[in-house]
């Protein structure tokens, strides 16, 4: 606005120049115009980094299946999904994507990922009973936009579009408003200080100016004078240029950066909250032990194998192993032999896609060893049984295998195989099962049990019909194999990136719609709870007492459950923030999610959110800096975002917060070296309304050094190196630690400024000297060098000077 009024101002006093003289100044209008485009350039340049009006909404329309079966009067038909209205009965099966959040009425082994809406990597199964009062945890209803993995369902339409638990989301996600990032409260503040000093100089200026006799137009000229001297024209296209050049070094590190201001905010960080599926960990289950002949043996899931710490031609394994890739219903997607087994694509339940990765690095050519043994019968797993099993051709005879719950799998059991030998399921043996069962789950592990028999061919033969119904075949008396645990492992980077958050002082969070155990194991595994560090259960199991005798302060970590965070007051949620420095939540649903962010806002923190599920999409729209997933996250989340870390690493973080952290160190430097020009360009005009010297630098002149000389020197503290202990200080206090504060003024207008303006002054008066003009001379002359009246003027040496136009001062700049 200042340079705005600066510019009419220009206008006005050219027109009214061009009125009453005959031979007009150029000067007015070619500065009104300057200004002019000046203001012009900065608004289109604003407005097109401003004008990113938010697409939430458009991908939620990509996620709307295109037809949905549904069951009307009879008859089935094939509708679009927006046409779906409440009481519709709709059938889905494996691979379809829900039209609707339905309720379960009927269903034959099916099971839904509902990772993007809760964050739980393992698919549920879902039945018509109710189960549980929270609709995110009941198996009796199924999601919108969730994916079906396998079986078939028939469900009651209960809601559609807006009103489905998606659609929330999405209303939450578009109601929130983005507050003003870090830097650019910085950038107003310091805004709104150069205004005020601008507007003050002026006017007071434009007063001295009448007072010592000076025309209205030459004090309107000394106004905007001073106010171009004051306003930093270029700071804006400074700041952005600093800002594009970082987070174009951020993107050759696999961080896109979608708002400019979004690469400071990350410096500033404080607080980081972040999901668990996906981004802690690489959203795809993995066998991580196994336990067989009495031992717990770390699986080896790397492509060469070189970590194996079992002999795979033990008896037990190979027991273990055929259980494993037989009784198992997921298989590698098509023309894939040419892939890494890791990268290959499944189709089927994440378990079994993670068994049988794991017995393909192991024996390899999983597809054959299945073959040779045709599978006759199945019975699916449900969850009243709790088991999955299968019967195969085996050796000119029948096998039977059988997983699932450990503790099912073996009460049906009635030996054990150890070192290859049958022996009986003895006391002894049930106790060591029950310790290898309580410390896989309690590792956070998914744990499986594993046993088989082999059914006499005499009573079985070749082309026996088996039947579930009348029980033809044994589920009793089998023989026990062992136990296999899978987990959704942390990203390898993970936890050297949590400890470098730490020691720059960055609070990370755990915000998880997982398990309260495998959200707390996996936190333990990357760091984000300290080994050492207990929580008020540790404390009350180490000592033997009640959980309500524990003092809640005398635990450094704590892990929430979302129905605890639900009736927790906000000073109760408060105090869990401020007493604790490594805190899960687990179990949380996206309101939840939400409100953990603002409560961390109100306690002063800057927070940044990292997520990749819709779940994620209203917490990382409502922090300060939202951190989205690039491959495994969702287009809401993506669009909700103003960063995404395009390989999915969590350590790309850092790489952030060391970006920012440099970037506000050098916008500092930026602007206290734009800052210095402010002094010497001031001056000048001081010298020539109380000296009454000739203007020594016009505002053209300012404008040139404010957008010619002093801008790429400005820019180029974009590229200064970051100091040795930029990671190892404490995040800035936002409202202490300012981008302008009054020791930078201090150095600009008190040291560097003078010097610049004394060097400047005494250019000045050596070019004027060498043009016959000494210091002396200069004193009162302003009227006589200015007037167009006067054709004559006698320097210090006598010389007349005589001329239509006064002289023409060289522009010298400080």
């Amino acid at each position: 606005m200042l340079l705005w009024a600066g510019a009419i101002l220009c206008f006005i006093a050219y027109s009214i120049e061009a009125t009453t003289s005959e031979d007009p100044s150029d000067d007015h209008l070619f500065l009104g115009i300057v200004l002019a485009v000046v203001v012009v350039v900065t608004a289109i340049f604003s407005y097109y980094q401003e004008n990113k009006s938010s697409r939430i909404m458009e991908s939620f329309k990509k996620m709307v299946p295109q037809v949905a079966t549904v069951v009307r009067g009879g008859e089935k038909l094939s509708l679009r999904a927006e046409e779906l209205v409440v009481g519709d009965i709709v059938e889905v099966k494996g691979g379809d994507r829900i039209p609707a959040d339905i309720r379960i009425v009927e269903a034959s082994s099916f099971k839904v990922d509902n990772s993007s809406l809760t964050g739980e990597s393992e698919p549920q199964s879902r039945t018509p009973d109710c189960t549980n009062e929270n609709p995110l945890e009941t198996k009796n209803l199924a999601f919108f936009s969730t994916n079906a993995v396998e079986g078939t369902a028939r469900g009651l339409v209960v809601a559609c579009g807006d009103h489905t638990a998606m659609g929330r989301i999405a209303g939450l996600v578009s109601s929130l408003e983005a507050g003003d990032t870090p830097i650019a409260k910085e950038l107003h503040h310091f805004i709104k200080i150069i205004t005020g000093v601008a507007v003050f100089l002026g006017v007071v200026f434009f007063i001295i100016a009448f007072i010592l006799g000076y025309h209205w137009l030459d004090a309107v000229v000394f106004l905007i004078g001073i106010i171009v001297a004051n306003v930093p024209e270029g700071l804006l296209a400074t700041v952005t240029v600093c800002l594009t050049l970082t987070a174009k070094r951020m993107a050759s590190k696999n961080c896109l950066v979608k708002n400019l201001e979004a690469v400071e905010t990350l410096g500033s960080t404080s607080t980081i909250c972040s999901d668990k599926t996906g981004t802690l960990t690489q959203n795809r289950m993995t066998v991580a032990h196994m336990w067989f002949d009495n031992q717990i043996i770390e699986s080896d899931t790397t492509e060469d194998q070189s970590g194996i710490q079992y002999d795979k031609t033990s008896p037990t394994f190979k027991a273990l192993a055929r259980i494993a890739y037989l009784c198992n219903r997921a298989v590698f997607k098509q023309n894939q032999e040419n892939i890494p087994v890791l990268k290959r694509e499944v189709i089927g339940d994440a378990s079994e896609a993670a068994l049988l990765k794991c017995m393909e690095l192991a024996l390899g050519d999983i597809k054959s060893l299945q073959l040779k043994s045709k599978k006759v019968y199945e019975v699916p797993f449900n969850s009243s049984n709790k088991y999955q099993l299968s019967i195969h051709e085996w050796e000119g005879s029948h096998i039977l295998v059988m997983k699932g719950a450990p503790e099912r799998i073996l009460e049906r059991c009635s030996t054990i195989t150890l070192g290859g030998k049958d022996v009986p399921l003895d006391e002894e043996k049930k106790e060591a099962f029950n310790e290898a069962y309580l410390e896989l789950g309690g590792m956070g592990e998914r744990v499986l049990g594993f046993c088989d028999a082999v059914l006499p061919s005499d009573k079985y033969p070749i082309g026996y019909k088996f039947d579930a119904d009348v029980e033809n075949f044994p589920i009793k008396d089998l023989r026990f194999v062992g136990l296999i645990s899978m987990i959704d492992p942390p990203r390898a980077a993970v936890p050297d990136a949590v400890a470098k958050c730490r020691s720059a002082g960055i609070k990370v969070i755990m915000v998880t719609g997982d398990h309260p155990i495998t959200a707390k194991a996996i936190a333990k595994s990357v760091g984000i709870i300290s080994e050492g560090n207990e929580t008020v259960e540790d404390i009350a199991d180490r000592l033997n007492i009640p959980i309500s005798e524990v003092d809640p302060r005398s635990a450094k970590a704590a892990v929430v459950h979302g129905s605890e965070l639900r009736e927790m007051s906000e000073d109760q949620l408060h105090e869990i923030l401020r007493n604790h420095t490594e805190i899960v939540f687990a179990r949380t649903s996206p309101q939840q999610k939400l409100t953990i962010v603002e409560g961390c806002q109100q306690l002063g923190a800057i927070v940044a959110v990292t997520g990749d599920g819709v779940n994620d999409s209203p917490a990382l729209k409502k922090a300060d800096i939202g951190v989205a997933m690039g491959i495994s996250g969702s287009d809401v989340s993506k669009q909700a975002a103003d960063m995404i870390l395009l390989d999915d690493n969590f350590a790309s973080i850092v790489t952030g917060v060391e970006e920012g952290r440099l970037i506000f160190d050098n916008l500092k430097k930026s602007i206290a070296y734009t800052l210095t020009s402010n002094i010497p360009e001031i001056t000048p005009f001081l010298a020539f309304i109380l000296l009454s010297i000739p203007l020594p630098l016009g505002s053209v002149a300012i404008l040139a050094i404010d957008l010619g000389t002093d801008m790429l020197p400005a820019i180029s503290y974009a590229y200064e190196e970051a100091e040795s202990d930029i990671m190892k200080r404490p995040p800035r206090k936002t409202g202490v630690d300012k981008l302008v504060n009054s020791r930078l003024i201090a150095m600009a207008y008190g040291q560097i400024g003078p010097i610049q303006a004394v060097a400047g002054f005494f250019s000045y008066f050596i070019i004027m000297s060498e043009n016959g003009f000494l210091p002396g001379k200069l004193l009162g002359i302003r009227e006589k060098w200015d007037s167009k009246s006067i054709n004559d003027l006698i320097d210090s040496y006598g010389q007349e000077w005589i001329m239509r136009r006064p002289p023409q001062l060289p522009s010298i700049l400080p």
